[in-house]
This record gives C-alpha cells, structure tokens and sequence, in this order.
C-alpha cells in the first residue's frame, strides 16, 4: 500500500513537471524587428550579438543597429515578475509529509548573465524555489512552519539569491501559498487545538474560584475587623459612661456630706443627726428579718436609743 501510494505521489509529481516544464519551453518570445532604427522600450534590455558573438546591451531609448551584422539576441524585461512555484511533497523534521506550493518574485538584475548563464532564467529560478523549499522544510518541524512563516519565507529568499546571483537574478519575495497537510495529520491537530481549548478553560475555571475564594476571604476579614472595631467603641462608651456616672455618684455624695456636716454645725444638728442615724438602723434591723443569714448582733439591739447613743 506505501509502495502504491508513493507511485501515485511521484506520478502524480512527474506529470506537473511535465506539463510545468512544457509551458515555460513552449512560450514563444516575440522579438523586435531588426532594423536600423530601433526604439528600446522602459523597463526592458536588448542583448546584441554581433556576427554570433555579445556585443552589447542597449539600455531603453534610441539604438542604431546595423542590419545582417548585428541581431537582437535576447531581450530581457528588467519589472519585476511574479511566478507560480507548482505544487510539491516536502517532509518536516518530524516526518509529516506535507504538499505546498507558493509564489515566486524575482528581478533581472544583470541581463547578461540572464541571457547567457542559464537557458531559461525563469524555469531555472522557479525550479531552484522548489528544492530550496525542500531543503529548508527539512530542517524545521510541522509546528514552526506555522508559528515561523515568515522566517521561513525569509530564508528561502536568501538561499534563492544567493543561488541565483550567477544568473544575474535577484529573489525580492517569497510566499508560501497553500499548505495541504495529510487528513490523519489534520485530525490529530484538531484534537491538540480542542485539549488546549479545553486546558485554558480549566484554568480560567480554577482562577475564577481562586479569586472568588480571596474575595470572600478578604470580604470576612473585613467583616470581622470592623465587628471588632464596633465592639472596642461600644466597651470604650461602655467605660466612659461607667466612669461618668461613678463621677457623678462621687460628685452627688460629696455634695451631701457637704450638706449634711453644713447641717450638724447648726444648731438642731445633733437631733436630726440621731433622728437619721435610728431611722437607717430600725430599717437595716427590718431587712435581717427577711433572710436566712446568720448574723451577730449586740445584745441590746431592740434599744434604738443605746444604738443612737453609740
């Protein structure tokens, strides 16, 4: 079956050279007449040959010629073209065999070495494009040739140019085109691209509970630390309350025993003084009576007046 398969690949490759090679050799250039008076167009280069051997080239604008002697061999056109590079099988650096194909810029920049160096500049610098794409393929793997396109494409330039120096042509640009991967190939990448789909999601579910966590966290701290705050005002009025009102009740005894020894200095001082004094004991002798407490009392404790006396 491998076997059969790289038949149909190499066939399949053979006829697109075939028909490839066939349209470039086909092509019929149409020369300028070769008169006296010649007219070189902008952006091309006629080679002049004369009796069979390079003469010169004629740059664009008036040329004189002499006819039968001197023959306009080539004419080159110095624009720069662009080029299909066909399609072709390649093999990564991981062994995935991909089929590519992409579009070629090149320039004459010498259009002697163009005209004498190689036969056909076009099909030589198109075919340098395919196995430069090859080789270059062939050092990097399947995922670089996505991630690194443009390096790649940058490369292949270089290796052009430097090829095809001799031939007087110079690559400006390179662009792969279409990138055809197997099926089983692609299928593996679709799972690969769906696990990472799923990974990030994951993650981002991991994250969001993570911060959702702090959040609550810091939410309860904050609770707490205001509760507390609340409590430490509520025991600091607590106290200075407390304190206010041991104030005042020092404020209020200290005024009535002002009160009371303003009174005693007075005349009547001493009997309303006893008058209190035995009212306070017949109520303190009336409160024993209400509990069960044992209690040690004087032996007199029915004259009031003795107690007054005392």
């Amino acid at each position: 079956m491998l076997q059969s398969s790289l038949r149909r690949i190499s066939s399949r490759h053979i006829c697109q050279q075939v028909r490839y090679t066939s349209r470039y050799f086909g092509k019929k250039k149409q020369f300028p007449s070769n008169t006296v008076i010649n007219f070189v167009p902008q952006q091309e280069a006629w080679v002049i040959e004369r009796f069979g051997k390079f003469s010169r080239v004629l740059e664009p604008g008036l040329a004189i010629l002499i006819p039968f002697i001197e023959q306009i061999k080539y004419v080159q056109s110095l624009k720069e073209v662009a080029t299909e590079v066909p399609s072709q099988s390649a093999i990564t650096l991981d062994n995935v065999t991909l089929q590519l194909d992409g579009i070629l810029y090149y320039r004459v920049e010498d259009p002697y070495q163009a005209s004498y160096g190689v036969e056909d500049c076009e099909y030589a610098v198109t075919q340098l494009a395919q196995t430069t794409m090859r080789s270059e393929l062939g050092k990097i793997t399947l995922d670089k040739i996505f991630q690194e396109r443009t390096s790649l494409n940058s490369n292949i330039v270089n290796a052009i140019s430097e090829a095809a120096s001799a031939w007087g042509i110079k690559c400006k640009r390179y662009e792969i085109r279409d990138i055809q991967l197997p099926s089983k190939v692609k299928e593996a990448m679709q799972m690969q691209v769906e696990a990472e789909r799923k990974k990030r999601a994951a993650i981002l579910d991991s994250e969001g509970k993570k911060v959702a966590a702090i959040n609550v966290a810091e939410g309860q701290k904050q609770s707490q630390i205001l509760a507390s705050e609340g409590r430490k005002m509520e025991q600091i009025n607590t106290a200075t309350g407390e304190a206010n009102a041991i104030l005042a009740k020092a404020n209020a005894r200290a005024e009535a025993i002002l009160k009371v020894s303003e009174s005693l200095s007075l005349k009547s001082g001493d009997n309303a003084a006893a008058l209190t004094v035995a009212e306070q004991y017949v109520q303190a002798f009336g409160n024993l009576a209400k509990t069960s407490n044992t209690v040690i009392l004087p032996a007199n404790t029915g004259d009031a007046a003795s107690m007054v006396a005392q």
